[in-house]
């Protein structure tokens, strides 16, 4: 389906759904491997208290001491790069497999495809589960975290414009990419899941639905996350404050520093963030010459928010932080990482969706076979993301295998239905289909807007990608902090086929079809209307080819065969006229005489 519609709508862009297959092949490679990582933070979340909440202690001999890395980063930090990730300090240190994650991975593939094996039905049975418990969750969460200490700072953060940021390339890329994920928009399960639907249904209200809880979703997920982000950069703020309060008390009983540069009123054993940001201005005024030598930080909270966690670190980091004060921390705990795996399975049946689903129609293999097929080998290959330098794997899928190669998919999925099939013909369409026709609006935004837009990030991130070498945040053991470094050459091979393969088969199938090297596919799926009934041209699938019904259940119900193509009837046409098929070539038009009685739109 997902590959025999583009077929259809332009034979030369059928690498279209090819694409998209490869696009979720890569997504699905490294998506999985976060699932793996709920997983074990669900199963650690058994315990009181949670073993982030604390650093652990190790022996030096005779004497207990808090394990260094830990000191000087923080307990959910240490645990999720050391206990969790075991990670390397680069991407060149492979380091072995993690035995705990790789386990992890396995059974998150064994999720995944007993999932898809029950098939959407089995899925649909536990729909208001998956869809519900994540609001109730999110919702217990905002109201908790409005609670802590500091969330109004990360809320208002949260609402003031970084005009910096927002001229930046990478930053709508990545808000397009969220956009895609968000939506399903170029992956192909939607096209996989709208193919059980009924042919009056109205997929203007699911679009415009869908849309609205996804923004509504997004603001609420959002507002979760920047009051923990407020409370963790207030947490973070008032380390760095005693830390260098201690340096400064230091410097005084050394005479470094005189009694006459601390303020009278202010009282180290109370110390504030103003206070200490007052006495550091006047220290950085008197020593002016010699301040950098004194090693001080300024500690300001704008600060520790811009640099808060972001990526996988969001939820393994900064949330696990946040949960370690809330009462009954094991129980929420265990429900937020319920809801990451639920969240991350629903993903993954979708994802994989876009894989099975092409494959299946177009190949006629087994679902189940071809399903524990592509599990088993999607593991094998996915062990690269669960070396200890795994997560740097992770990174490099999760910034170039798809983001890119996804804008071109749905730039030429745009452009397909748009400009080749039409928006004429396509507007009409949905008018017979829908029983209105859709707003104006949509003419404009799927013919210019849309294509004009996405043509301009691409082009901006291909310019940003060839002038800023891409790099990644590396954990550094030693100075148990993150440190940005490039790719290395071979990495940067691997990044730039990534992305090469993920595109290929587009520019492969159109010369291949250009140049009548291989069948165009366009009468593997032909579509016709009876007065509004979408029909599927069967002529040429076998009998026992479940798929042969778009729409119909029973055999009594199936369509008989139809032209391979229609042509568009204009605004003017009130009806379709009975007409007989063009003689020359396959894109000839036929109409079939209305028959349906009105009471079946």
């Amino acid at each position: 389906m997902i590959i025999g519609v583009w077929n259809y709508i332009c034979p030369r862009l059928g690498g279209i759904g090819y694409a998209s297959c490869l696009v979720c092949f890569f997504v699905g490679l490294y998506y999985n491997v976060i699932i793996g990582w709920s997983i074990f933070y669900f199963f650690k979340s058994f315990q009181y208290p949670l073993p982030w909440s604390e650093c652990p202690i190790v022996k030096n001999g005779s004497v207990a001491v808090v394990e260094t890395e830990c000191e000087r980063s923080s307990a959910t930090t240490y645990f999720w790069y050391r206990e969790t990730l075991d990670i390397s300090n680069s991407i060149s240190e492979s380091g072995g497999l993690n035995w705990k994650m790789t386990l992890c991975l396995l059974v998150a593939w064994s999720l995944v495809g007993l999932a898809m094996i029950k098939g959407i039905q089995s899925s649909g049975k536990v729909m208001y589960f998956s869809s519900l418990f994540p609001y109730v969750v999110l919702v217990c969460f905002l109201v908790r975290g409005l609670l802590l200490r500091g969330a109004v700072d990360g809320i208002m953060h949260m609402f003031t414009p970084k005009l910096d940021k927002m001229l930046d390339p990478q930053v709508w890329r990545e808000a397009a990419t969220q956009v895609f994920f968000a939506l399903g928009l170029g992956f192909g399960g939607v096209i996989a899941f709208s193919s059980y639907n009924k042919q009056d249904n109205n997929c203007h209200f699911d679009a415009t639905l869908v849309s609205f809880i996804n923004f509504f979703t997004s603001v609420l997920a959002t507002l979760v996350v920047f009051a923990v982000l407020g409370f963790k950069a207030n947490i973070m703020n008032e380390k760095c404050v005693v830390e260098n309060a201690e340096k400064i008390l230091g410097y005084l009983n050394t005479n470094v520093l005189s009694h006459d540069l601390i303020p009278p009123h202010v009282n180290f054993s109370h110390l504030t963030a103003k206070d200490y940001n007052e006495m550091y201005r006047v220290i950085m005024t008197v020593k002016e010459g010699h301040f950098k030598e004194l090693g001080l930080d300024a500690c300001l909270l704008e600060d520790e928010l811009n640099k808060s966690v972001q990526g996988t670190g969001l939820a393994f980091i900064a949330f696990t932080e946040a949960m370690t004060h809330f009462p009954a921390s094991p129980f929420w705990s265990v429900m937020f990482f319920l809801m990451l795996i639920n969240l991350g399975l629903g993903s993954m049946i979708g994802t994989m969706s876009g894989i099975t689903t092409p494959i299946i129609d177009t190949f006629k293999v087994r679902k189940e076979v071809f399903t524990v097929g592509c599990c088993i080998f999607a593991f094998v290959v996915g062990l690269i993301f669960v070396q200890r330098s795994g997560n740097y794997f992770v990174t490099m899928f999760d910034d170039y295998s798809a983001t890119l190669p996804l804008t071109v998919v749905v730039i030429l999925e745009n452009i397909a239905v748009a400009w080749i099939y039409g928006t004429n013909k396509f507007m009409q369409e949905l008018t017979e289909m829908l029983g209105f026709r859709p707003y104006q609006f949509y003419y404009y935004t799927w013919k210019y807007v849309s294509p004009i837009c996405m043509a301009v990030l691409m082009t901006a991130s291909i310019i940003q990608l060839g002038v800023s070498p891409p790099g990644y945040s590396a954990w550094i053991r030693e100075e148990a902090a993150e440190k940005f470094l490039f790719y290395p050459t071979w990495a940067m091979a691997i990044l730039i086929s990534l992305i090469i393969l993920a595109s290929l088969p587009l520019p492969l199938v159109f010369i291949l079809r250009q140049f009548h090297l291989v069948s165009d596919g366009s009468n593997a799926l032909s579509v016709t209307y009876k007065k509004g009934r979408m029909m599927k041209d069967i002529s040429n699938l076998e009998d026992n080819d479940e798929t042969r019904f778009i729409l119909s259940k029973v055999p009594s119900e199936t369509p008989s065969p139809m032209p391979t193509h229609r042509s568009y009837l204009g605004p003017g046409s009130n009806s379709p006229m009975e007409m007989s098929t063009a003689p020359n070539g396959r894109y000839g038009s036929g109409y079939l005489l209305a028959s349906t009685p009105e009471s079946e739109l």
